[in-house]
């Protein structure tokens, strides 16, 4: 398939830094686009495989490491989105797919900047809150045999998070409540080694470990501005995904014109686990 990619100009400020995409089909045509928000924050656009976006701080996007972390918000990044969907000239017709922090911020946008041109939305694999997800992450920790909560948290506390046992620990609840797939796709150990190696949009909005949200995420909630949605909503879940039901529900209740789909045999990627349910 026949594509075309490139950088947009995202003015911050007095600064100007740069949005990569990449456009698969013809915009001009009567089709609605999707625009696909991946994950993190600080993840790539890699792991979803219509067009595609690398976030501001992240892949083949301006990184703006010299900025401080109080530059790093919600308002950032859905200013960005905006950005994008205007110079691309869809902002009269188009809808979104979020994953993860994706959905967090598909779901903020719609809610918060209600643009008159967003169709439909799907929120994939997001919280409503990040006090709920983090009751549901803690549910599962306890759910782990030996004390596992107890060792992850004293590693923490001490700042020995690079050592073999949290380490080991990590990936234990990774390939219990991220990705059951063995081994990982290819696409999605491209999108983590980014993070591995540009770790500063994620420790800075969401912390070190997914489970305990210290950076500026913290606190962070659309519950109050759901009703607030316009746009035709799906919501994919999955049972076994660290995204538990108490943090997805608030999008199912409050939210007017709302299906909630659950993907039985998944976790936190169902697009890898359940391709076939995924994509039908």
């Amino acid at each position: 398939m026949s594509f075309v990619s490139g950088t947009i100009d995202f003015p911050v400020g007095s600064a100007i830094y740069h949005t990569w995409y990449k456009i698969y089909g013809d915009l001009k045509s009567e089709c609605t686009p999707l625009v696909v928000v991946h994950g993190g924050p600080g993840m790539t656009h890699h792991y979803i495989p219509v067009i595609f976006y690398d976030q501001i701080g992240n892949g083949a996007s301006s990184l703006a490491l010299q900025e401080a972390d109080t530059f790093w918000t919600p308002k950032l990044f859905m200013d960005e989105l905006n950005n994008l969907v205007e110079k691309l000239g869809i902002s009269g017709n188009f809808n979104l797919l979020g994953h993860s922090w994706g959905g967090m911020l598909v779901g903020n946008y719609a809610a918060e900047r209600v643009p008159k041109g967003l169709k439909r939305i799907i929120i994939a694999n997001a919280p409503s809150a990040i006090d709920l997800y983090e009751r549901g992450t803690r549910k599962l920790l306890n759910q782990f045999p030996d004390n596992f909560a107890d060792m992850l948290q004293k590693h923490e506390l001490e700042g020995t998070m690079d050592s073999s046992e949290f380490q080991e620990g990590m990936m234990k609840f990774n390939q219990k409540h991220i990705c059951t797939v063995d081994p990982w796709p290819q696409n999605l150990i491209q999108s983590f080694n980014a993070v591995q190696q540009n770790p500063h949009v994620y420790s800075t909005m969401w912390g070190h470990t997914d489970w305990n949200i210290t950076g500026t995420l913290r606190g962070w909630s659309v519950v109050d501005i759901l009703p607030c949605i316009k746009a035709k909503t799906l919501l994919i879940s999955a049972p076994f995904d660290e995204v538990q039901d108490i943090a997805v529900q608030p999008w199912f209740s409050r939210v007017s014109q709302v299906k909630w789909v659950e993907l039985q045999n998944s976790t936190h990627l169902p697009q890898f686990e359940e391709p076939d349910r995924y994509q039908h």
